[in-house]
């Protein structure tokens, strides 16, 4: 040993090599803890961002697209050669609407040009809907088709000026046959709407692809109730109404879990209805037919309606939005 060593010496070093030693474990580790809580809020805010946006997506696209396929069927009915009985007396066109039959062929067609709002003046739309039936048959009879096909039609939401477009085409089946004129007397109509692909393009650019599978039962009670539910099933879930992939890339299955509601005495608007984001990061639960204090609100269909939207955050805490659709 040198002749300058010292206990007293040598225990005054190991001290000070602790005390740096504790000192960077303690920087690692609030380092490391930092970095997991930055990556939890951004974690968090990403799921939140998700949630809120692949729910007002997807109720944006259900409900537009409904609304067109209640104008082809409407429009069909008004035409004797392919509905299959005489027009009308009731019939009212859609707004801001031009409308040109083909029936002289044996595969006949309508076409819907809009450029203007909506009767109840909440979506302004541009675009082509062309409806199509086979030759040799009516629109009335059980099992027959047609398809309507979307190109560049845009809807955008009045109150938000946000936008959708939409481009493909839906198939819809007149399952029970009979035409909505005749509800009052008939009792129901039930229609499917299918879908291999429809393209929405959204309004920041991003464009997906979406399946549709939906059944729509018409029944008159104090004017016109449509009950919309899902048909389609992937392993034990059902009740799928849309799938595909949503504007951030990730794969989505929206589930109709209470049958979704529009009423013609609430001006068609959807005043019921709960569905099921999932393949999503977080299972997302949506409430329709609510007002601004998330509770059930009724006709007569003026003014805002809102959906609350449910999931469940990173740190395990449950989250709720209410947002107008």
């Amino acid at each position: 040993m040198s002749g300058n060593y010292s206990p007293q010496k040598f225990i005054n070093v190991m001290k000070k090599v602790i005390i740096v030693s504790m000192g960077l474990l303690l920087s690692s580790a609030v380092m490391f803890t930092s970095c997991k809580k930055t990556s939890n809020n951004n974690n968090t805010a990403e799921i939140a961002t998700e949630s809120q946006v692949q729910s007002d997506d997807q109720a944006s696209v259900a409900t537009q697209t409904d609304e067109t396929t209640t104008d082809a069927s409407t429009v069909v009915e008004n035409v004797i050669a392919i509905s299959g009985r005489g027009p009308l007396n009731y019939f009212t066109p859609p707004c801001n609407a031009a409308i040109a039959y083909d029936t002289l062929n044996a595969a006949k067609t309508i076409t819907i040009t809009y450029n203007g709002l909506n009767c109840i003046g909440t979506l302004l739309r541009t675009g082509v809907v062309t409806i199509s039936i086979p030759a040799g048959v009516e629109w009335k009879n059980a099992g027959a088709q047609l398809t309507i096909t979307s190109t560049n039609l845009k809807i955008t939401r009045v109150r938000d000026q946000k936008s959708i477009t939409i481009n493909g085409s839906e198939v819809i089946t007149n399952v029970t046959g009979g035409l909505l004129r005749n509800l009052a007397s008939i009792g129901t109509v039930t229609h499917t709407i299918t879908s291999a692909g429809i393209t929405i393009t959204f309004d920041n650019g991003t464009q997906r692809s979406w399946q549709v599978a939906k059944q729509r039962v018409f029944a008159y009670n104090n004017g016109v109730v449509i009950t919309t539910t899902g048909t389609h099933t992937e392993g034990t879930t059902t009740g799928i109404s849309e799938w595909g992939t949503n504007r951030f890339g990730n794969a989505f299955v929206t589930q109709i879990t209470d049958p979704m509601v529009i009423r013609q005495d609430c001006n068609f608007r959807l005043t019921s209805g709960h569905v099921k984001h999932s393949k999503l990061l977080r299972t997302v639960d949506v409430t329709f037919g609510l007002d601004a204090t998330g509770n059930p609100t009724s006709c007569p269909g003026t003014g805002t309606y809102y959906m609350k939207i449910v999931w469940t955050n990173a740190a395990g805490v449950s989250v709720t939005l209410i947002l107008p659709y």
